[in-house]
């Protein structure tokens, strides 16, 4: 149970971050609406030019296929470029630890990892991964990767906007959202970093003598650079295997909160981007109150009183700031850690998989504000058929072939969850990776699925996961789990842009009793869908704690 001054201290973060994040809005509307700005001296000129070399027609509007086979196709060739660096970074500059080519499973496995921006690591970075690789593999996936999110997340706000005819250009919208937000903000953040005390260097390794006269390698790198976009495009992949548990990485306090500020930044700004670029700002409120409902019932969850059995302790951080980094990374599917999972209290880690299977609290960044567009469709469908009234939103009548999609989008999820999940024990894969047949270990499996199904990456196996079995039907789920529900929410926009809008008044979206509704229909759906199987898992861990402690 937290105290006052822990409850304040959520509150100021939350709180600062929020304020934040509404002034960025303003700023990420202009750049997607492509208003005048005072970056457009400079960036103009590299940005035609980019366009110049890739063949790219600024003036080319295109439908939603067209706009989800763009992205799709970008994502693909840098899956492909990363994978050549990281299996033959043993010949390519930029590796003075001299370290070997990735195995074709794990190259795989990391390369659709960070390019679904899932992050989940199946290896320790600081001793597998050379210079070379961590810049132009990995953090290179990290910025594409989330630029494609806030790409498709404006796509699909576009086509709610009143008049419009197209998505616009995925490639200009690409190369825009990286070269006026993510570079940008992401330099700002290195350069506190590394003031806060996180390294950033390309010299090698160097070996040191110890008080007590042992040998111990400094791990140094370009960390403060890979920090920034881990955490600011809700990657959540780190330099080092601890990820923000590593001292290099996470320094002090001071830096744990900035990581976690910058984690829900673009995520929050992106709900109140939602209501100025539909010119309608009140329709941001349930989208925005309802995540952060959603996100404060998780963190009640994370500190019920626990007594005879505390909250996960980490010394250096501090019980407190680790479960509530939990609750953070996993509301916005970052996945990155400053704790280890296996210390954590099982109630904490059913608030990490509460955030997870609902994506909207408020989720990654780009998708998490597709999620819930989609969970406000259900919601007036289901209100629509209580009321007996033609189910609209926005004015825009919702049709039986948009509730299939959104339906369809909301079941890939558990599907590619627990169907892996039974295939891990039906296969013996389980016993591969050393876990348990208890709760536990049913919990670490069930996990590992939902964080590669929600393309977040936290997980309990880490290095331990590299096998061939894990590597490939991770990637194979991370692969789904990004693209399907973008293609699907993306034909949902795209079925949207001309329909005819109704001027009559019907059931109002942008009040607390539709915020209250949509709250309730999103928690029903997922304790409906997933409850079984937490029960076997983190909620049994639970009670068998609760009771041994008190026996």
């Amino acid at each position: 149970m937290i105290d006052v001054t822990q409850a304040a201290t959520v509150i100021l973060i939350l709180g600062l971050t929020i304020v934040l994040a509404r002034l960025l809005a303003s700023y990420i509307a202009g750049v997607f609406s492509r208003s005048p700005s005072r970056l457009d001296g400079a960036l103009n000129r590299v940005e035609n030019l980019i366009y110049r070399l890739g063949g790219i027609d600024p003036s080319h509007s295109m439908g939603w296929k067209e706009y989800f086979l763009s992205a799709l196709l970008v994502n693909v060739a840098q899956m492909v470029f990363a994978f050549l660096i990281l299996i033959f970074q043993d010949k390519l500059p930029l590796n003075p630890q001299g370290f070997q080519g990735m195995h074709w499973d794990l190259a795989f496995n990391t390369v659709i990892s960070f390019a679904t921006n899932t992050n989940l690591q199946h290896y320790n970075g600081e001793t597998t991964l050379s210079y070379l690789s961590q810049m132009m593999a990995i953090q290179f996936l990290q910025f594409t990767s989330a630029a494609t999110g806030i790409c498709v997340a404006i796509a699909m706000v576009r086509s709610f906007s009143s008049g419009s005819k197209h998505l616009s250009n995925f490639y200009i919208d690409f190369v825009r959202s990286l070269t006026r937000l993510l570079i940008p903000l992401c330099l700002i953040a290195s350069i506190a970093f590394v003031w806060l005390g996180v390294p950033q260097t390309l010299s090698g390794y160097t070996v040191v003598q110890t008080v007590e006269g042992a040998s111990q390698s400094i791990l140094v790198g370009p960390v403060a650079s890979l920090v920034s976009i881990m955490q600011i495009g809700t990657n959540g992949g780190g330099y080092y295997g601890a990820n923000s548990a590593y001292p290099f990485q996470n320094p002090s306090p001071a830096s744990n909160i900035l990581e976690m500020m910058l984690m829900l930044l673009i995520p929050t700004s992106l709900c109140f981007v939602y209501g100025k670029m539909l010119g309608k700002s009140r329709e941001a409120r349930p989208i925005l109150i309802g995540a952060y409902a959603l996100f404060a019932i998780d963190l009640i969850i994370a500190f019920i009183p626990t007594t005879p059995i505390g909250p996960g302790i980490e010394v250096r951080i501090g019980g407190f700031f680790s479960t509530f980094w939990t609750v953070v990374t996993t509301a916005v599917t970052t996945g990155s850690v400053n704790a280890s999972l296996g210390a954590m209290n099982p109630l904490a880690i059913l608030s990490a998989f509460m955030g997870m299977f609902i994506q909207a609290t408020p989720g990654g960044k780009g998708v998490g504000l597709m999620y819930m567009i989609m969970y406000i469709v259900i919601t007036v469908f289901i209100v629509g058929l209580m009321s007996g009234r033609t189910p609209e939103y926005l004015g825009l009548k919702i049709t039986a072939g948009d509730v299939k999609l959104v339906m369809i989008a909301f079941l890939v999820h558990p599907i590619i969850i627990l169907i892996p999940t039974f295939l891990a024990y039906a296969t013996g894969a389980v016993s591969a990776v050393g876990v348990a047949g208890d709760s536990v270990g049913f919990t670490s499996i069930l996990y590992e699925f939902t964080s590669a199904a929600a393309n977040n990456g936290s997980d309990f196996l880490g290095a331990s996961g590299n096998t061939v079995f894990f590597n490939v039907s991770t990637a194979v789920v991370m692969l789904i789990g990004r693209f399907a529900p973008i293609g699907l929410l993306l034909a949902l926009g795209g079925s949207m842009i001309g329909r005819k809008r109704s001027t009559e008044v019907g059931f109002r979206t942008d009040n607390m009793t539709f915020t209250i509704v949509l709250v309730g229909t999103i928690l029903l759906l997922v304790v409906l869908t997933f409850l079984p199987f937490l029960a076997l898992g983190p909620i049994l861990s639970y009670f068998r704690g609760l009771v041994n402690g008190l026996g």
